[in-house]
């Protein structure tokens, strides 16, 4: 039986046909203030002045079971606001609070704090609050040591600078910003390809030819891309953004493509990362590599060719390494 998410108990179809179902639903009672509908990045709402409200939420997902394996959750705070800050900027806004759910069988308090300190550290890194939340011991629901964790987005945009992918065109092209490693979607299909069959103490071994036990390399936390997006979003140039996450790069990009286009990703213009080859050795085929995972690109913009340089300029000035790898078409 080959590796795939699908036999590792996750349907992207599945997922993303119960989403078409949520549109079904939402349709019927379709609020004029509404923009945009279900299925983008986030959901926006119609305010007073011009500006809409962007709203999104999102969770950690089974790399959760990977941080309580190997007793180290102080990362997964980042990885909770970076989920949904990250799809939140791809439309411009500006993030400007987030609130988190924490649901348990028993409440760890010293286990706990530090995932909450990395989501307050994370919300100032993307210049945002927290606002809030809730904690909820759920015994009988949970095991005593289970836990989940998500988190909940709000931010602004002025309706002028909205970006909406509505203006891009045939030839329009693809600049990627690196990941920092797998981020925090695809963890069913790392865990059934790196752990199955072996017990907790593989993921202290250090992989050949890496320089980090196997758990650090799988917990770097999500890569936050509020800065560089806000940045590049500000120049005026950029007709779409996407955040790559469950999908992979084609099917993320799509979601912010007017009918009718598509986009031709050269794979083979950037470097990946060795966790992606590490993963790949393990029997997944290329197909499923590329649909589940970033591969190395964790979010991307789409420009026309003659704002290429000043996009890369923009994002340079915040410290980023963007990479041309694609075109629309």
């Amino acid at each position: 039986m080959a590796l795939t998410y699908e036999n590792s108990g996750v349907s992207i179809d599945r997922g993303n046909l119960f989403v078409e179902r949520i549109k079904a639903l939402a349709g019927e009672n379709a609020d004029p203030n509404v923009v945009g509908g279900i299925g983008g990045f986030s959901g926006l709402y119609r305010l007073e002045g011009g500006n809409l409200l962007a709203a999104c939420c999102d969770g950690v997902g089974t790399k959760l079971e990977i941080a309580k394996a190997c007793g180290h959750l102080e990362f997964l705070g980042q990885d909770l606001v970076a989920m949904s800050v990250n799809d939140l900027v791809t439309c411009g806004a500006r993030p400007i609070l987030f609130l988190d759910y924490l649901a348990c069988g028993h409440l760890d308090v010293d286990a706990c704090e530090p995932v909450i300190r990395s989501i307050h550290q994370a919300c100032k890194e993307s210049g945002c609050v927290l606002l809030g939340g809730e904690t909820a011991e759920m015994p009988g629901v949970y095991p005593a040591e289970g836990f989940d964790l998500a988190g909940f987005a709000a931010g602004i945009v002025n309706e002028n600078d909205l970006v909406d992918g509505k203006s891009i065109s045939s030839h329009d092209l693809v600049v990627g910003l690196p990941s920092s490693g797998v981020h925090s979607n695809g963890f069913s299909l790392v865990r059934k390809a790196l752990l199955d069959g072996r017990d907790e103490s593989f993921l202290e071994q250090v992989p050949e030819g890496f320089e980090s036990p196997l758990w650090e390399i799988l917990l770097r936390p999500t890569k936050l891309y509020v800065r560089p997006a806000l940045r590049a979003a500000s120049t005026g140039i950029v007709k779409g953004m996407a955040h790559i996450t469950g999908g992979g790069l084609v099917e993320n990009i799509s979601r912010v493509l007017p009918q009718g286009l598509s986009v031709n990703i050269d794979f083979g213009s950037w470097t990946e990362g060795k966790i992606f080859s590490l993963l790949r050795d393990t029997g997944i085929p290329e197909d499923e590599m590329r649909r589940v995972f970033n591969l190395g690109i964790g979010y991307v913009f789409i420009v026309s060719p003659e704002k290429l340089e000043t996009l890369v300029a923009a994002l340079e000035s915040e410290g980023e390494t963007p990479v041309l790898i694609g075109e629309v078409l």
